[in-house]
C-alpha cells in the first residue's frame, strides 16, 4: 500500500513545478555558478518524477552536481566564449649589436637586415665596409665579436674581371685590381703558400688574410693604422686585416664551420647586389630593439650555402 495520501502528492507536484521554475530561471542567468544551480535544479525535478520525494535523494543529487566538471554544462557555444584566447604579439625587429662599435649607416643596415631575417642561416657572418675599409665579426646571434681597419683593392669597383682567378698576379691590371661585393660562403683554408686564410670567394682567388708586408713599398702596416680610407686601397683584390685581429676574432669564428661574408658595394645601392635585402626599420618601424636576440633555428648544414655576387 503507497504510504503517500493525495495530500502528499499534492506537495509533491507543487515541489516539482518550483523546481522547475527556479531551473528556468537559472538557464536564464550568467554561465558558471548559476548553470551550476540550475544543473542541480534539474537534478532534483529528475529525481522527484522518478520515485517519491526524499531528503537524501536530493542530497545525493546535489553532490553529483558539485562534484561534476564546471564545464559539463555548458554548451558548445558558451564553452568557445569562456576559453581564453592568447594575445596577438606584434612582431618587432631584430637588430645586430654593434656593442658601441662605430660604424657607417650603411653597415648598421646590412646587419640590422641580417640578424632579422636570419640571412646567415644561424652561422657566423663578416660585414666588410669598403667605404670606410672596415670589417665586422658577428657570432650567429648578431653579436659583435670584433672589429678592425682592412685593407682593400686598389680600384674601386664592385665587380670581378671574369677569370681574374687564374691569372698571375703580374698580368693583373691596376684598374683590374677591385674587391668584389656581394654575399659569399666563408671557410677557413690554405692558399698556395699552405697558409690559412678565410676563402671569401675562391674561384677568383678572394680571400681574407692577415696582412701582407713582404714588399716595404707598400707600406701596408702603415697604411693599416691611417685614419683616411683611400689610403687602404693597395691589394690585389684580396682583404687585408691586422694579424692579432685574424688569429683572436676571425679564425675562432670561422673554426670548423662555415660562415658568411657580406662585403657592402661602393658604386652601387646595397638592394642591387643583395636581392633579399630590406631596411628593417622602414619595415617593422622606428622603433629598435638592439641587444635583443633569440636563439636562431637549426638550419640543415647545408641551408644557406651560397654565394651571390654580381
Amino acid at each position: 500500500m503507497h504510504r503517500f495520501d493525495a495530500e502528499d502528492k499534492l506537495k509533491t507536484t507543487e515541489k516539482i513545478r518550483l523546481c522547475r521554475l527556479a531551473a528556468l530561471r537559472g538557464r536564464k542567468r550568467f554561465w558558471g555558478a548559476s548553470s551550476l544551480a540550475a544543473g542541480i535544479a534539474t537534478g532534483i525535478c529528475l529525481s522527484l518524477a522518478v520515485g517519491p520525494f526524499s531528503p537524501h535523494r536530493v542530497a545525493a543529487s546535489e553532490n553529483a552536481a558539485q562534484v561534476s566538471e564546471p564545464d559539463s554544462s555548458l554548451s558548445a557555444l558558451q564553452a568557445a566564449v569562456i576559453r581564453p584566447v592568447r594575445p596577438v604579439v606584434a612582431p618587432h625587429p631584430k637588430c645586430a649589436n654593434f656593442n658601441g662599435e662605430n660604424k657607417s649607416r650603411n653597415a648598421q643596415k646590412m646587419a640590422d637586415w641580417v640578424a632579422d631575417s636570419r640571412d646567415n642561416r644561424g652561422m657566423p657572418f663578416a660585414i666588410v665596409d669598403k667605404t670606410d675599409a672596415k670589417v665586422f665579426v658577428f657570432d650567429a646571434w648578431g653579436r659583435l665579436r670584433g672589429a678592425a681597419p682592412v685593407l682593400l683593392g686598389l680600384a674601386k669597383g664592385d665587380y670581378n674581371v671574369p677569370g681574374i682567378g687564374s691569372r698571375k698576379i703580374s698580368e693583373i691590371r691596376p684598374d683590374e685590381r677591385t674587391t668584389p661585393a656581394g654575399r659569399f660562403v666563408a671557410s677557413i683554408g690554405l692558399n698556395a703558400k699552405k697558409i690559412d686564410v678565410l676563402w671569401v670567394d675562391y674561384k677568383n682567388a678572394v680571400s681574407l688574410h692577415r696582412v701582407v708586408t713582404n714588399n716595404p713599398q707598400e707600406r701596408r702596416l702603415e697604411r693599416l693604422a691611417s685614419t683616411t680610407s683611400l689610403d687602404k686601397r693597395i691589394s690585389y683584390g684580396c682583404i687585408n686585416v691586422p694579424a692579432i685581429f685574424f688569429d683572436t676574432v676571425v679564425k675562432p669564428a670561422f673554426k670548423g664551420t662555415y660562415g658568411i661574408v657580406y662585403v657592402l658595394p661602393e658604386t652601387r645601392p646595397i638592394s642591387e647586389i643583395f636581392m633579399a635585402y630590406y631596411d628593417v626599420e622602414l619595415r617593422w618601424g622606428k622603433g629598435r630593439n638592439a641587444g635583443t636576440y633569440e636563439h636562431p633555428k637549426p638550419w640543415p648544414p647545408t641551408a644557406g650555402l651560397r654565394s651571390e655576387a654580381p
